[in-house]
């Protein structure tokens, strides 16, 4: 079984004068794989762009955008219809034995491979990350997959989610200090945790759907909109997820772009301008997805005709 969605994320930056524009990344195309497929995308701007696409050093596909004009608006419209699998169950991935308990036994061949994503990336100078990760872990013999659903029962029930307009993602310590985030801090924080019990994690960003918007209802924290999570690579079941702020593990509701070691490599639309300081008014991001419908196992999806459009209108 598998969904085919329509994806438009909006982005749009505003400006007191004319200023120029450095290049811009913009990270939103879904990298193909086993949990889905694009049918055709767009990725537009209101003035003249030369676009050009490259995979970064985790495959990740990456739009480099240069523009040629100054002005005081920057629009950029990404679109993308694409089918989406979902994420099997743990239960159908049974752990191999070495992997059932932390710490995790990983072969040579895993540990150069995963070496990147096990070491940790954030600094605990006062170890209150170190403290409460202990919490997790009762003696020599933790359940690995106990371990990992009490960590993100925790950040969901005990700290409260905060969205915020600022840029960039939270320390773990100063989430914890806080006992706030939003979902990339929450994602952050499980994965410096988890690191520092020996297990190889990465940073997650792409989208979160929820059924509950087609019908208009309220929909699960973040839905709707550009989402983070956590992958931990557990011999025998491969990179599995958690969404620790809506303790999601399986199913439909996380659409995956692009991974990374640390939440700044995965900034879905980043670069620089040049102008006064006082001249930049503000950004707005406006995100919105829709299932057309459901398609049943074994049954081929219509091949639809790619679309890339590389100069703004």
């Amino acid at each position: 079984m598998s969904i085919i969605y329509d994806l438009e994320h909006i982005t749009t930056y505003r400006y007191r004068n004319p200023v120029t524009f450095g290049e811009h990344r913009a990270i939103f195309l879904p990298s193909s794989g086993y949990g889905g497929r694009i049918l055709n995308y767009s990725l537009e701007t209101n003035i003249p762009c030369k676009t050009r696409w490259m995979m970064d050093t985790l495959s990740n596909n990456v739009a480099l955008l240069e523009f040629n004009e100054p002005a005081k608006e920057l629009i950029v419209t990404y679109q993308v219809r694409g089918e989406h699998f979902g994420i099997p169950a743990i239960a159908d991935f049974p752990l191999d034995l070495r992997a059932e308990e932390i710490p995790v036994q990983y072969t040579p061949d895993e540990w150069n491979d995963l070496s990147g994503f096990i070491r940790p990336h954030s600094e605990d100078p006062e170890g209150r990350l170190a403290a409460w990760t202990k919490r997790f872990v009762a003696g020599d013999q933790d359940n690995t997959l106990d371990v990992l659903q009490r960590m993100m029962d925790s950040i969901n029930t005990t700290l409260t989610y905060q969205a915020r307009e600022a840029e960039g993602t939270q320390n773990p310590a100063e989430t914890l200090r806080l006992q706030s985030g939003t979902c990339r801090d929450y994602a952050w924080l499980m994965i410096e945790a988890l690191r520092r019990l020996g297990l190889a994690c990465r940073f997650v960003s792409g989208y979160l759907y929820d059924s509950a918007l087609d019908g208009g209802d309220v929909g699960m924290t973040g839905s709707g909109a550009t989402h983070a999570w956590m992958q931990v690579y557990l011999p025998g079941a491969g990179w599995r997820a958690y969404d620790p702020t809506n303790r999601i593990t399986a199913g439909f509701d996380l659409i995956r772009v692009a991974i990374a070691r640390h939440p700044g490599q995965v900034i879905p639309l980043s670069g620089s301008w040049f102008g006064e300081s006082d001249d930049y008014l503000g950004m707005d991001v406006n995100v919105s997805i829709r299932k057309l419908g459901m398609v049943p196992e074994f049954e081929a999806t219509p091949s639809v005709p790619m679309v890339v459009s590389q100069e703004g209108r």
